[in-house]
């Protein structure tokens, strides 16, 4: 490859980075580090009415917990507008662009007009050959111009894109697009081109919602003498129910996903493997996305976004933490859920990240698998009568409190140990025994693992909560 690779990631500031958004970053950070490139992120953000600084740190905050570091940037283009201004006077005093007066009103007659003929609705040039005395009158009424682009009426526009392979555009369906808006703000098909060649893009990776706007931008660099850059549209991106990823399938937000307690390697990994993939390898280092990745493995298909599949790699990724890691993510949680997490050392933490990793998936889950070591949480109704309420429990609940009092080492081999001969004397089976203590202790039916939970209660608090619930189920008798 002669040129240096240089990408950008170009996203609107009118909302959030959406899961579509990060993966398109994505896919150009991979691209660019694959070829030792220059990675460019670039703000689009001339629809003023919908852009708003809040979306712009949103987008930053987003990619720069995936980890997307950008080596340029962030250039934002409503910094640029002289720029433009400069490329549409010569355009216009080449005859490629014209200025246009015409009305909305005026505009939705034509449209009009279009489809009574059963006709694609397109400008019809009338303000093409206006005179510079019909140009007058119009200044003269008021009337503020917006400038359009002369597309070439004959030929065809062929885009070799790296994933949808060759597609022809006939010039003839081109309309005379407006370049410039009346308030002198450019449209996107005008800007971008001249932003990608005065950033020297090489490759635009984009999705293929964009594949549309692709033959007017062609027609535009070429207009404008740039060297037209390499494309590449990569396929959209659909939900579960197999139409287009929204708002409605969950969380679409980037950082909704960290809120939730997803890792952003986790994401990343995931991400990389929505229409894109490398032999039968699901799971990748950082390092070996950026070996591998190349554009001749983007599929055409559209990526289906499996929130499963996600939140199982993200339990990949749990538990390649070492523990110190994971105990300060589960303390960013808890203390954000508001318990009180200066009750306890960090050893103690240690040892629940140590007995809750195997179970997590998301890293707020932390905070429902943990919130009765620092309260006392109430009783759940139904635990109660599908398990506390059996024949038996509260003499069980006896005996395990007789047993757990005796001056021994409260630890959970010590613990499991006891109980279990408890189960054997009384001829009961573990499970039957288990279960109300569990319940007891945590308030449902679902903890960490239970000697271990003991464990982490310490003695008093284990055996005053299994006498909590001799006195539940004893006034219930009452």
């Amino acid at each position: 490859m002669d040129d240096k690779v240089r990408v950008r990631f170009a996203p609107s500031p009118t909302g959030y980075l959406h899961i579509g958004g990060a993966r398109t970053a994505l896919f150009n950070w991979l691209y660019a580090r694959h070829h030792g490139g220059v990675f460019i992120l670039r703000i689009e953000d001339t629809d003023r009415e919908r852009s708003t600084d809040e979306a712009i740190d949103a987008i930053i905050n987003g990619m720069s917990w995936l980890g997307l570091t950008w080596d340029e940037g962030p250039y934002r283009q409503m910094d640029r507008l002289d720029r433009y201004h400069r490329e549409a006077d010569r355009l216009l005093a080449e005859g490629k662009a014209y200025t246009c007066y015409c009305t909305p009103d005026e505009l939705d007659e034509m449209r009009k007009a279009a489809l009574a003929r059963k006709e694609a609705p397109k400008y019809n040039r009338r303000c093409l050959t206006l005179t510079e005395s019909e140009r007058q009158a119009c200044e003269a009424q008021g009337l503020k111009p917006v400038i359009r682009f002369r597309c070439p009426d004959e030929g065809s526009t062929i885009i070799r894109d790296h994933v949808k392979g060759e597609v022809v555009f006939e010039n003839q369906n081109l309309d005379d697009f407006i370049m410039v808006r009346a308030d002198g703000i450019p449209t996107y098909n005008f800007a971008v081109v001249i932003d990608d060649y005065d950033m020297s893009i090489t490759h635009v990776i984009r999705g293929d919602d964009h594949l549309s706007n692709t033959p007017r931008q062609v027609v535009l660099y070429q207009a404008l003498g740039y060297k037209v850059p390499e494309f590449a549209h990569l396929p959209m991106i659909l939900g579960p129910d197999k139409t287009r990823l929204s708002k409605r399938h969950g969380a679409t937000a980037v950082e909704a996903y960290r809120d939730e307690g997803y890792l952003p390697q986790a994401l990343i990994n995931y991400l990389a493997l929505l229409g894109w993939g490398f032999e039968d390898q699901t799971v990748f280092s950082l390092d070996e996305l950026i070996e591998k990745f190349g554009l001749e493995a983007v599929g055409k298909s559209p990526a289906v976004f499996d929130p499963a599949k996600l939140e199982w790699m993200n339990g990949v990724y749990i538990r390649e933490l070492t523990l110190k890691e994971l105990a300060e993510h589960q303390k960013r949680f808890m203390r954000a859920a508001g318990l009180p997490i200066e009750m306890y050392e960090d050893a103690w933490y240690l040892r629940l990240a140590e007995i809750t990793q195997e179970r997590l998936t998301k890293l707020a889950d932390i905070v429902g698998l943990s919130d009765f070591f620092f309260r006392r949480v109430p009783l759940d109704p139904a635990a109660v009568e599908k398990v506390l309420k059996k024949e038996g429990t509260k003499e069980v609940l006896e005996k395990a409190i007789e047993v757990l009092s005796v001056s021994f080492p409260f630890e959970s081999h010590e613990i499991e140990a006891r109980l279990r001969a408890l189960a054997e004397e009384t001829g009961i089976k573990a499970k039957f025994v288990f279960q109300p203590l569990r319940v007891a202790v945590s308030g449902r039916t679902v903890s960490p693992p239970l000697f271990e939970t003991m464990e982490l209660l310490g003695r008093d608090t284990t055996i005053e909560r299994l006498g909590e619930a001799v006195n539940l189920l004893e006034q219930q008798d009452g």
